[in-house]
């Protein structure tokens, strides 16, 4: 696989209708990523992950992925199989808009598609065709594509980097295969903390999960330097320090919740001098100033909640 900060595939300004050859097919673990501009007069337009270019008999559609204007608008999703469309899975939340420039993320996982709107989570949709089918991506209908972008080995490195986290490393660049770590887990970090170091964590949200925790402390006292809870009924996502035995005041504010039931996420806490930094899918979302300050005795991780745990490293 090639790392991401090395060379990935780009089509620009391609001419729609477009339809190409995706090489190499799609994997786990790879994104494709869409720049372009909804025209004004749009009424709809699609992206469809196609197995093969046939047009009559129609290539079977193993992703349909159609935003409609009319009305309120929706985004429609479906899979056409021996040209016979299946049942549609609609979403009323509207991020695109007529007139304005989009950025479509579509990350590939073992059992579905997770898509990303303007690096917000927008939907899943789980596979009905089988991955190893799908060779072709179309572009239909009233829009305007900048770039296409095949990105092997997930973590959109590039907006990560602003971070200062280079690449998340997993091994062979593959995704874990769905060996869970256990939860409730606890885990040494492989180097204490101290400004410069980062955690990642790898995970799936439960699909009718409520909330979960992860938390960063110290092995030789009852100390949580930084607690991490996202709620997901109420979209909140509360931090918080356990020391001297009390909870101190809990920090909420976050632009955009970045959790959804059965997400799949990547996790990056950076630590800094005086406060911890923390992105999910390559999209920073908050800050934390340090209140636990003896950075060098955090030295543990600990996951629990709904959450199914992938993977969790330091560096």
């Amino acid at each position: 696989m090639m790392s991401l900060d090395g060379p990935r595939k780009t089509i620009s300004n391609p001419i729609i209708p477009y339809v190409g050859t995706i090489l190499g097919g799609l994997v786990p673990g790879e994104l494709i990523m869409i720049h372009g501009t909804v025209p004004d007069d749009a009424d709809r337009f699609q992206v469809d992950l196609q197995c093969g270019s046939s047009t009559k008999p129609r290539a079977d559609v193993a992703f349909h992925f159609n935003p409609r204007f009319k009305r309120s608008g929706c985004i429609v999703c479906n899979t056409l199989e021996r040209e016979k469309w299946g049942w549609e899975e609609i979403t009323y939340e509207m991020p695109f808009q007529k007139g304005k420039s989009f950025e479509i993320v579509i990350m590939i996982l073992k059992d579905k598609f997770q898509v990303t709107v303007n690096k917000k989570h927008l939907l899943l949709y789980n596979h009905r065709i089988s991955l190893g089918r799908i060779d072709t991506l179309g572009i239909y209908g009233k829009v305007q594509i900048k770039t296409i972008d095949f990105v092997s080995n997930s973590l959109q490195g590039s907006q990560l980097s602003s971070l200062g986290v280079t690449k998340i490393n997993t091994e062979n660049g593959e995704m874990p295969d769905g060996s869970q770590f256990g939860v409730p887990y606890v885990g040494k970090l492989d180097t204490a903390l101290r400004p410069g170091c980062t955690v990642a964590i790898k995970g799936e949200v439960n699909k009718n999960s409520k909330s979960f925790v992860i938390n960063l402390k110290s092995s030789d006292s009852k100390d949580i330097a930084l607690h991490l809870n996202p709620r997901m009924k109420n979209k909140v996502f509360v931090r918080n320090s356990y020391l001297h035995d009390s909870w101190g005041e809990e920090e909420k504010e976050v632009a955009n919740f970045p959790f959804s039931p059965g997400m799949y996420f990547e996790l990056i806490i950076f630590c800094e001098a005086h406060q911890f930094k923390v992105a999910v899918n390559g999209v920073h979302t908050l800050e934390y100033k340090h209140r636990f300050k003896q950075l060098e005795k955090i030295n543990v991780v600990e996951v629990m909640g709904d959450v199914q745990l992938l993977d969790a490293r330091s560096w």
